[in-house]
């Protein structure tokens, strides 16, 4: 750690581990209500289940976010953060909204909640993935703000980096597109349209932008490579990445009532969205093949060089497969949907930040470089069934997606959602022995930042 203001990344870090956990056991137990139907009911009915699945999903790779903003910045600016107090104050009102939102999902009914959070005044509530209380909304602005002001003051006042402006131009939109979970329009159809605003342009358009930032810093760091090669690769990534990702908010509008012509730009360019994700599998290994350092944070590498092949499959083998509007005509809404969103999130988003947190944890925690031999091993160990577990739930949901598609919407006499999920059920029961496999990495990712702290650590060496 060169800078002492990188250590308020550590408790967004630590923050964000932890939503993780819950993350994973609530879908553990949707999984299991999939296929056990009363399952935990009514203690924990299948909508709330969802609700924290997803929102603690959102929340904890925002805290990633912002842990991994907070550690390349000063490093990438060459000063200090501009107000490390203020990065310590929004991430504990952060959490205290993010921890009671959660329990309001929990232990209120939702109509409860949007009772009780006054939803009536300003209604924002009850829509997919945004179904916070405005309150937590307003919240969540006041912390972006707050984070973009700390950000843009150090960039402004430090050294002016490709990596830093890439992350900051990323995290602007990620603020200013979630500004539209505020407009709520009456029409069904005008309502869809801007939601996608939110959900797309988030996930297939600014956090690409994150993405390829917080991946350049690392591959700068342990390869060793010029920084001006690295660049130049990020700049055509973000590039392709904002023109795909924009204009391929169009598959989302299919079927919602919008004009004809969306069927055309929307198949047209997110067919072309797995192009910025294969650039940036080919990136990785590019630089990882002309690396000038055998950097010692071995692991951290192989979370790197992971993240450029996953989210390449995930966003964009598993994206491709049901775009053309040819095909989500009978796909839309089945699980192969489900199946393209786990791997996609898993690969693009969720690995990206095990990858800046593997790298940054042990200088936080007053390590040179990296942690012991046997700390890295463990940490292999979770990334390998983490990731391995994450494809099989894909195969496994793309199963149940086919089948479902054929049985309720192809065939010649086609079945109804419910005997139809009655006959994929088996899918179901093997994607939940993956997830607890899943849960086992993670198990192992968080303990092996405990296991070997006494073992000294390996050796920066130049490369063979």
């Amino acid at each position: 750690m060169k800078y002492q203001s990188q250590a308020v990344a550590k408790p967004y870090f630590v923050a964000a581990i932890i939503l993780f956990v819950a993350q994973i056991l609530f879908g553990l137990i949707l999984g299991l209500q999939y296929v056990v139907g009363d399952f935990l009911f009514p203690e924990i009915p299948f909508n709330v289940a969802r609700m924290v699945h997803t929102n603690a999903l959102i929340v904890w790779l925002l805290f990633g976010f912002m842990g991994a903003t907070y550690y390349l910045v000063p490093e990438e600016a060459e000063t200090e953060l501009y107000a490390p107090w203020l990065a310590r104050l929004m991430f504990w009102i952060f959490l205290a909204a993010a921890g009671a939102t959660v329990a309001g999902y929990l232990l209120v009914p939702y109509a409860t909640l949007a009772e009780i959070t006054m939803n009536n005044l300003f209604p924002t509530m009850g829509r997919e993935f945004l179904e916070q209380p405005t309150i937590t909304k307003i919240g969540i602005v006041i912390v972006a703000l707050a984070f973009l002001f700390n950000v843009g003051m150090t960039v402004l006042k430090g050294r002016k980096t490709v990596v830093n402006l890439v992350l900051l131009l990323g995290l602007v939109g990620l603020a200013v597109f979630f500004l539209f979970s505020f407009y709520v329009p009456d029409n069904l159809v005008l309502d869809k349209f801007y939601w996608w605003w939110v959900v797309h342009l988030w996930v297939e358009g600014v956090w690409e932008l994150i993405l390829g930032a917080i991946l350049a810093f690392v591959l700068i760091k342990v390869t060793g490579v010029d920084r001006e090669v690295i660049e130049k690769w990020l700049y055509v990534i973000i590039a392709l990445a904002l023109v795909t990702g924009i204009i391929g908010t169009g598959h989302h509008f299919y079927w919602i009532g919008t004009p004809e012509y969306w069927q055309w730009w929307g198949s047209i360019f997110s067919a072309l969205e797995p192009l910025p994700f294969f650039m940036m599998t080919v990136f990785a290994f590019n630089m990882i093949n002309r690396r000038r350092r055998n950097h010692p944070n071995k692991v951290a590498t192989l979370w790197a060089m992971g993240t450029a092949v996953m989210a390449f499959l995930g966003a964009g083998v598993w994206g491709f497969m049901h775009t053309l509007s040819p095909i989500n005509y009978y796909t839309h809404g089945t699980q192969i949907t489900a199946a393209h969103g786990h791997m996609a999130f898993y690969g693009a988003y969720v690995m990206i930040v095990l990858t800046i947190i593997s790298y940054a944890m042990p200088t936080l925690r007053g390590r040179t470089a990296a942690n012991s031999n046997t700390s890295q091993v463990l940490e292999m160990w979770s990334f390998w069934l983490m990731t391995v577990s994450m494809v099989f739930i894909t195969l496994f949901l793309t199963g149940a997606g086919v089948l479902q598609a054929y049985l309720q919407r192809v065939s010649e006499a086609p079945e109804s959602f419910m005997v139809v999920q009655e006959k994929i059920a088996l899918f179901y029961w093997m994607r939940e022995v993956a997830g607890v496999v899943f849960l086992i990495g993670l198990v192992l990712y968080i303990l092996s930042f405990f296991i070997g702290n006494r073992e000294p650590e390996a050796v920066l060496e130049p490369a063979g």
